[in-house]
């Protein structure tokens, strides 16, 4: 015998069904593009609002043989809030004497190639860095002029490649692709940390596909409330066995800089 239920308890019942189908059905699953690009925003964004920012730098050579040699250097960089544009540095050596009074200026873009002037004092003569030259090693080390500029969000397509333990996180490997042209890489493979959304390390491949070169961030402190800042970086090329250490110290934030203080004619007199 067959039980006829009332109209109005047919459509409570056939509204509770659709209510747990909807509920056991994802309205949305991110691809791994698009999951990729979420963790590459939140960690690009995370310090956000930081201004400008200065602080001194030590630069460590070491050839395959372990022989060093350093210099120091400062460094300067102007926030650009407006993510369709870049950041905007100036890095200046202060030793040693042969050197002193280098400066590279760089105003980051995002699909076009980033503006670079290089001084060089001994000729007293600003060079502007080529587009095409740009994955060229900085003044002998093993960081190309495009790493001083090139993590700017827009920059690549991403990727999700998958969550994996890092050091005593869990961090998310994504993966990007340059999308701007000229670039030195293929690929460039990152992992990020779930705690405070920070690149922990970097991995390079060249323009056949091998891996270039791997870096490392770490001794990273917080300022301002919630800005991290790595105070080592620790850059080795996988191909000639030469790395590079970047020791930043002396952090200071928000100091008054403007666009006025990355214009190309500081060059000259900047210190």
């Amino acid at each position: 015998m067959k039980i006829r239920l009332p109209v109005r308890l047919n459509k409570v019942v056939l509204g509770f069904a659709a209510i747990a189908v909807f509920a056991t059905t994802p309205v949305w699953a991110e691809t791994p593009e698009e999951k990729g690009f979420t963790i590459a925003a939140r960690a690009d964004r995370s310090d956000n609002g930081f201004g400008d920012s200065v602080s001194n730098m030590k630069m460590i050579l070491k050839n395959a043989h372990g022989q060093q040699t350093s210099r120091s250097m400062t460094n300067r960089i102007l926030e650009v809030p407006d993510e369709t544009l870049g950041d905007k540095s100036i890095t200046v050596f202060n030793s040693p004497s042969d050197i002193a009074g280098t400066a590279l200026l760089s105003h980051a873009r995002i699909l076009d190639p980033d503006d670079q002037w290089l001084y060089l004092p001994a000729l007293k003569r600003i060079k502007r860095i080529s587009s095409v030259n740009k994955s060229g090693p900085f003044v002998g080390s093993e960081f190309a002029f495009e790493d001083f500029t090139s993590l700017e969000l827009g920059k690549y397509d991403y990727k999700f490649l998958r969550a994996e333990p890092c050091d005593s996180m869990t961090c998310d490997v994504v993966e990007r692709y340059p999308k701007y042209e000229h670039s030195g890489y293929t690929k460039q493979i990152s992992w990020i940390d779930q705690d405070v959304y920070q690149v922990r390390k970097v991995e390079f491949y060249d323009r056949r596909g091998d891996l270039l070169k791997v870096l490392v961030f770490s001794d990273y402190k917080k300022y301002e409330g919630s800005i991290w800042r790595a105070h080592k970086l620790h850059m080795e090329n996988a191909q000639n066995g030469k790395s590079t250490d970047l020791i930043y110290s002396d952090y200071k934030f928000k100091d008054g800089l403007d666009d006025n203080d990355f214009e190309k004619g500081v060059l000259t007199r900047v210190r």
